[in-house]
């Protein structure tokens, strides 16, 4: 989106593909599953990853966006909204997910075989240019601190609960949801490229860009 308006940016990696991560939540019992959902009130960020799972799981089960009235939140007002019982579901990811189950919601579904949650890192296209042996060290950080993570687990699950406020345990629960490869995949690209058919044809986006030229080689 922001390169389609405009603003100088390069992909020089991906952060991460997270699929489990992202999730439906629901309280009530009598919603199993998203096609409960027709007619309910979800909560949930428009235009991200999480509106392009429920649209896609919404139109798995024949249904379509306006079967849902979909209420415009961040994630922990989304779980808030839940838990309170002002809306139906939530669409939620990661920490705010895993408390959301401990304080009683349930996952109805998943990004598996919907999405696949790809995050990227960009960087402006100037300071690529100025700086590229910056972006470079920058680079080699992640690499390093992801090689760190894989070399010792356990002070990695410290670390993280630390900075999060989760527990070690939930923490564990967590890490293998996640795939911090920085390498860009073709199937990223590809991903990326629905990515933006959804944002098109949800009339969230008017024109689009050439994927493939905001994604360069920075190493």
């Amino acid at each position: 989106m922001a390169a389609a308006n405009g603003v100088d940016l390069k992909i020089i990696g991906i952060y991460s593909r997270a699929p489990k991560a992202f999730v439906i939540l629901a309280k009530s019992g009598n919603i199993r599953s998203i096609a409960d959902l027709k007619g309910k009130k979800v909560a949930g960020p428009k235009g991200t990853v999480l509106h392009q799972l429920l649209l896609a799981g919404l139109a798995k089960q024949g249904l379509q966006a306006g079967d849902v009235e979909l209420v415009n939140m961040d994630l922990p007002g989304a779980v808030a909204a839940l838990m309170n019982g002002s809306v139906d579901a939530a669409l939620s990811a990661g920490a705010d997910a895993l408390r959301a189950e401990q304080a009683g919601a349930r996952v109805i579904a998943t990004g598996e075989g919907l999405v696949e949650a790809t995050i990227v890192t960009a960087v402006r296209g100037e300071f690529l240019r100025k700086y590229p042996e910056l972006v470079k060290r920058f680079i080699a950080v992640h690499r390093n601190a992801t090689d760190r993570i894989k070399q010792d687990p356990q002070a990695a699950l410290k670390v993280t609960a630390a900075e999060t406020g989760l527990t070690p345990e939930m923490v564990k629960s967590m890490i293998g949801w996640y795939d911090f490869d920085f390498a860009i995949r073709p199937t990223d690209i590809q991903e990326l490229k629905r990515t933006q058919d959804f944002l098109v044809q949800n009339g969230m986006l008017s024109k689009t860009v050439d994927i493939d030229k905001l994604v360069i080689k920075a190493e």
